[in-house]
């Protein structure tokens, strides 16, 4: 079951009206941003979709496993914690069983996976372990390495003057919602505490890997996305900045808890599967890779409000996701109420898992001359 909503209930039954979540997490409210009906079928009904896993989601988990099990273990040392995430690595490999055609490709594929270990340790593994002994040492008995930590972030919804048409009737909806995110550890990096997740690529940030601050495109581009007059679609852009805002809340939450109130927060992604880093010589069977980390805090930060709060907010993503999150669970779940349904057809469509039995996309794609 996911984000609050009942298990095997009946798309359309009007007997079972969508239940108001109890908490979202940031991956449903991306979904919605992709596409309001594939969030309904994902989420509220926990409809499964053929894409839900993939290969590379598998072995992205099994390097967030061995490296946060060898910063368990408190070696701050390069070559120590490297030795401990292959050790892990191995044991974990041994017992995946994912299919390869052949053994060839099995070995290739694991020498990728040591190749991004050793990257991640000469990149920023020692430095990383060493920030989560000394904030160990300043929080006491805080859990700081996860992997999936959990963290929450409260959303204090806006008043809504009335159902839209076609918002489900759900009742009375709640002045706010929890929603929820995870970080796969968390280090001192100076002031700062630093929340780190791995992802697969940073390819769904799109612009916020190109620039370094939030005025200027990353500002115009947010605002185009919700702009219906603009050419503009960008939900993966705009969920990573979702993300940073309740991971950065979050973050600070866990801080209130561990004493360390007087820290600031930031947001750092680390890709663990970008294979156009990756060096193969075929012929001496050995790969060479680099890793990029991505701060996402300034790309997020406002200075104007933090100039009047002092705090790393940004007001306009703030209140775009409080808006959105309002109309997830009121049950707007309708794609061609939104002014975008042109954009969600040709954009969230073509790799839906749900095509089969939306309604939306098949009145679309079924029509009748005369």
């Amino acid at each position: 079951m996911t984000d609050g909503a009942r298990p095997n209930a009946d798309p359309g039954s009007e007997s079972d009206p969508n239940p108001v979540p109890d908490a979202l997490s940031t991956d449903a409210v991306a979904t919605y941003l992709h596409c309001p009906r594939r969030y309904e079928f994902a989420h509220a009904y926990d409809l499964e979709g053929d894409g839900d896993e993939s290969s590379i989601d598998d072995r992205v988990d099994l390097l967030r496993t061995a490296i946060c099990d060898a910063l368990r273990r408190g070696e701050t040392d390069s070559q120590a914690l490297l030795e401990a995430a292959r050790d892990r690595l191995e044991a974990l490999w041994d017992d995946h069983d994912e299919r390869f055609h052949s053994l060839a490709q099995r070995r290739h594929e694991r020498r990728v996976l040591e190749a991004t270990l050793e990257a991640y340790v000469e990149a920023v593994g020692a430095e990383h372990a060493a920030g989560t002994e000394a904030l160990a040492a300043d929080a006491g008995a805080g859990e700081l390495i996860g992997p999936d930590l959990p963290l929450s972030s409260t959303i204090s919804l806006p008043e809504r003057d009335g159902d839209d048409e076609g918002t489900a009737d759900t009742g009375a909806l709640p002045d706010s919602v929890a929603i929820d995110a995870t970080v796969d550890y968390v280090y001192a990096d100076g002031s700062s505490v630093v929340g780190v997740r791995f992802v697969p690529t940073l390819a769904p940030l799109g612009l916020l890997r190109y620039r370094s601050e939030w005025e200027g495109d990353i500002a115009g581009q947010f605002t185009d996305h919700f702009d219906p007059d603009a050419d503009a679609f960008e939900p993966s852009f705009v969920g990573a900045l979702f993300e940073t805002a309740v991971v950065l809340d979050g973050l600070r939450n866990r801080c209130d808890r561990l004493g360390l109130e007087d820290r600031t927060c930031r947001y750092v992604q680390i890709p663990l599967a970008d294979r156009s880093r990756t060096a193969v010589n075929w012929v001496r069977e050995t790969v060479e890779t680099s890793l990029e980390t991505m701060d996402l805090t300034d790309r997020y930060i406002d200075h104007h409000t933090y100039g009047m709060t002092h705090e790393h907010r940004n007001r306009t993503v703030d209140d775009c996701l409080a808006r959105v999150v309002s109309d997830l669970v009121a049950g707007a779940f309708d794609p061609t109420d939104t002014g975008r349904w042109d954009e969600i057809s040709s954009e969230a469509c073509p790799d839906c898992d749900y095509t089969v039995c939306c309604q939306d996309y098949i009145a679309a794609e079924v029509r009748f001359d005369g």
